[in-house]
This record gives structure tokens, sequence and C-alpha cells, in this order.
């Protein structure tokens, strides 16, 4: 029981619990239809309501379909090392003649990652995440077009919550870190939970201009994907490296954040001509991370606003919607909170501070660059 638990087949609502003698099958091609054993006969209607349904999306990651040596198919849960010949997309169906969707958002700020990704396969797709050893910030995230010929998907995301979620449902992880010994142990970890994951490490310091050539350099050789170019208040640029008296811990992240938008849109405006979209992304206010390490204020705030904040699968969830919701395909230039679309400051919609930033950005790299050696 405890796959069929698991798979959320053992929570059913009283009006599709299947009278006594009836059993849910489902055909190759996805229908389902229902079989009565006392009197021996299949019909596609489920016998109290009426309805006819179909099976929604793929196997639950983790899940394998095969077939045993007498022919007939049954399914493989990896995660809990148990097999069943029911079908664990049927906790998943839809009504063949669905009724007129409701308004309400789709997703809020309780969904986790991993219900955003039901169903959904990405085999083929590479996402690449910084930061996938530790904690989730807000970030600019690219979406590449899927109809690019053997390019697959690249997907900028951070957080080991963000990689673990696409490494089990098939996508090919990069988790781009500065600490090797933490990001191997992220791989196995994922590899842990599924040992098909297709997940590996590569060293990334954000920190380090030349530590950034490098990673892209070692990310081309693969060829995993090879046509994009290289490449989130009033912002005063004379104040973005204030001298150590003047600097405040708590301004200098706000303006960060205020960058994060404005390079994320300034990205979208240079890059979607070319079919490559990018959204800035918050996980949600008041998560848990590890930042309260750097203050010891911090750490007393967190601890006290821990009971109140979100998991890191929930933290996740956002940058996981703007990745994978095929509703925002092709669309880019938004800041995303909750999954849900926000409006931020007037400031961060400037594409004259946007376009300034940028320009700052690519001077500021030239001379760091030419300042560093091999």
């Amino acid at each position: 029981m405890a796959a069929l638990r698991y798979a959320g087949l053992d929570d059913t609502d009283s009006e599709d619990e299947l009278p006594p003698g009836w059993e849910q099958r489902t055909t190759k091609d996805g229908w389902v239809y229902y079989a009565n054993h006392a009197e021996e006969k299949t019909q596609w209607e489920h016998p109290k309501t009426g309805k006819r349904k179909r099976i929604a999306g793929d196997l639950p990651y983790g899940w394998e379909q095969e077939t045993d040596e007498n022919g007939q198919v049954f399914f493989v849960d990896h995660i809990n090392k148990r097999t069943t010949y029911l079908d664990p997309r049927l906790a998943f169906t839809v009504d063949d003649n669905p009724t007129k969707p409701t308004s309400r958002q789709r997703y809020d700020g309780g969904t986790t990652a991993m219900e955003i990704l039901q169903g959904r396969d990405f085999t083929g797709k590479v996402v690449v995440v910084t930061g996938a050893n530790s904690g989730i910030a807000s970030f600019p995230l690219l979406h590449l077009p899927s109809n690019q010929k053997r390019k697959p998907n690249l997907q900028y995301a951070q957080g080991f919550e963000t990689a673990k979620s696409f490494a089990l449902h098939g996508a090919h992880v990069i988790l781009a870190c500065r600490n090797m010994t933490r990001a191997n142990e992220a791989v196995s970890q994922i590899l842990g939970e599924w040992h098909k994951a297709k997940v590996e490490a590569m060293t990334l310091d954000l920190a380090l201009l030349r530590s950034v050539q490098h990673f892209a350099q070692a990310f081309k050789a693969k060829n995993v994907f090879t046509d994009i170019n290289d490449s989130s208040g009033k912002l005063d640029f004379s104040r973005l490296s204030p001298s150590k008296s003047d600097y405040w811990a708590m301004l200098a992240y706000n303006r960060s954040k205020l960058c994060n938008i404005l390079f994320s849109n300034e990205l979208h405006r240079r890059l979607s001509p070319r079919g490559v979209t990018s959204n800035a992304v918050h996980p949600g206010n008041m998560m848990y991370s590890s930042i309260h390490r750097n203050w010891w204020v911090y750490t007393l705030l967190f601890t006290l606003a821990r009971p109140f904040t979100k998991s890191m699968q929930q933290g996740a969830a956002t940058t996981v919607y703007c990745a994978a919701a095929p509703e925002l395909e092709g669309l880019g230039g938004m800041y995303f909170n909750n999954c849900c679309r926000c409006m931020p400051s007037a400031e961060a919609q400037s594409e004259e501070t946007a376009r300034a930033l940028w320009a700052l950005s690519e001077r500021l790299i030239q001379e760091g660059l030419g300042g560093q050696s091999g």
C-alpha cells in the first residue's frame, strides 16, 4: 500500500469511489475504463458519476513502466522499491469533458516545486543551477526556445531544491558551485533519491570573473548548447560600491535585488529576438535560508520567524514555475513572486536604467578580466 499511498491512490473523494466489484483500469493510449468483476463487463463511464476520464501527464518521477514475462504491463516505483500493476497516473486523471476552469490562481505561496512539475518530463533539457548545494535567492532566469534543433532548453536556476526537482523529472542538471565538496554531496543526495538522475557538478565561483570565464568555456566544450551569445528607490550607480564607512548590508542587499530585476529585463530585451526569454523571480517573503550565518541579528530574526517561513520546496516553486510553465513560453521581462506576476517598483521598470546598468557591467567585467592573470 505504500506505493499506492505515494502515488496518491488511497486519497479519493466519495464521489469517485467505485462501488464494490468495480475496478479502474487504463488503456495503453491513456484512457480510463471500468471493469465489473461480478457481471464480467467493462465500460468507459464511471459507474457512479457517468464521467469519462483520461490520464493526465507522464508517470510520476521515480516510476517506470515495464513488461513482465507474460507480456503484462506493470509499474516500478524506484523511490519506494515497490511494483504494482495499477497505473499510478490514475491519481491524476482529468475529465474527458472538463468544466470551465475557474479564475483562481493555479499556484500560490504554498505550492511546492514538485507539485508544479508533477507529470512533466524534462528528458533532453539542460538546467544549470548556481548555488545548488545551499540556499535560494531572487535572480534572472533564462528560458530558451524549445524548438531549437538538437539544442535543449537551458534554464538558469538557483538552490538545491530547484536542482533536485528538475533532476528527478529527467533533466540533465549541472550544479555550478564554488565548493566542489558540498556540490558532490548534493549530487550524491540527488542520486540517492533516484539512481537514474542525470546530474553533475562543475566549478563556478561567481565572485571571480576568471572562474566564470573558465566555467563558460568548460560548459561550451560539453556542446549541450551553442547558439547563445555570452552574456535582475532610485539607483545611484556611484553607490553600488560604497566605501566601508558608508556600507550597510541591508541597503546593499536591496540594491542588488533591484539590479537583478533591471539586468533580467535588459537581458530579455537583448535576447528575446533570438527566442530566449528572461524573468526575475523572488522565492517568497521570509523564507528560511543560510543568510543568517552572516550576522547574529539575522540568526535571531530567522529563529523567531522560522515557524512561519516557507519550506525550501515551496521557495523553489516560483523558480521552477517560471522555468517550466507552458503558459510562459516566449514571455519574459517580468517579475514573479509566489508563482504570480507582480509589478516591481517604477525604477525597476526603467529601460534607461537597465541599459545603463548593462553598460556599466560590461565595462567592469572588461576591467576585471584585464586586471586578472590567467
